[in-house]
């Protein structure tokens, strides 16, 4: 990996066996990242970036203003989201087994005295990633049948710049575990997103097309989706 400097903001660049140029800014702080193509040369690369400052700065300054969670300590009486409603978790000592048991109001945390925050961040997240992958199974059935496709598997994990990302080759999906705290008609949009992308690889106006005539509210969605706290 290499570094471009411009100005005051660092540019991290990785060559790939890729065919064009990809820029990304990154939360929580506005990292920028550059993926580019094998044959193109670092000054090239660098005149990329400098066309596309603007771009970058207005990324970075909306980043800035987004409102975002407080950390979460995971001790008791702490708020929780679960696919947009607010839960006080309550910590359950247990000799037993570690659950995670969700009542209408709160989040119940069985574990053990001595266990460490890790082992409690690491118990909630398995649980909310089983949790997403079972309502994600149930909207992804009903879009393979709106969309006449078919998806081969799909998976939860942490992503950093994405919602969801999908392989049209494999028809692999995956869906960011962020997408457990967030309300479910916005989880159905980016199910649909996804889905539409085994019809249009890229978001042409064909991709946009697709979507307009299945979930017209879609640009309403995904710009509520993306003022939500991160």
């Amino acid at each position: 990996m290499q570094v471009i400097t411009l100005g005051n903001i660092e540019i991290e660049v990785t060559q790939k066996d890729i065919k064009n140029v990809h820029l990304s800014v990154h939360p929580p702080l506005g990292a920028v990242r550059v993926a580019a193509p094998l044959h193109l040369d670092l000054d090239s690369i660098r005149i990329y970036a400098i066309s596309k400052m603007g771009w970058i700065r207005r990324q970075q300054d909306k980043l800035k203003k987004q409102k975002r969670e407080a950390p979460r300590l995971y001790i008791d009486r702490e708020s929780h989201y679960v696919f947009g409603k607010r839960y006080m978790l309550k910590i359950k000592p247990t000799k037993g087994k570690h659950q995670i048991i969700l009542k209408p109001r709160t989040i119940e945390m069985h574990v053990h005295a001595e266990t460490t925050f890790e082992n409690k961040k690491a118990l909630l997240d398995e649980w909310r990633r089983n949790e997403l992958k079972a309502i994600t199974a149930t909207l992804v059935q009903k879009w393979e049948k709106t969309l006449s496709v078919s998806v081969n598997a799909c998976g939860v994990r942490k992503m950093t710049t994405k919602w969801g990302s999908c392989n049209e080759q494999t028809k692999r999906i995956w869906f960011n575990l962020e997408l457990s705290k967030k309300p479910t008609e916005f989880i159905e949009y980016v199910v649909a997103h996804e889905l539409v992308h085994l019809l249009e690889r890229k978001h042409n106006d064909k991709f946009i097309g697709y979507l307009n005539k299945h979930l017209p509210e879609w640009r309403h969605l995904k710009e509520q989706l993306n003022k939500l706290p991160i």
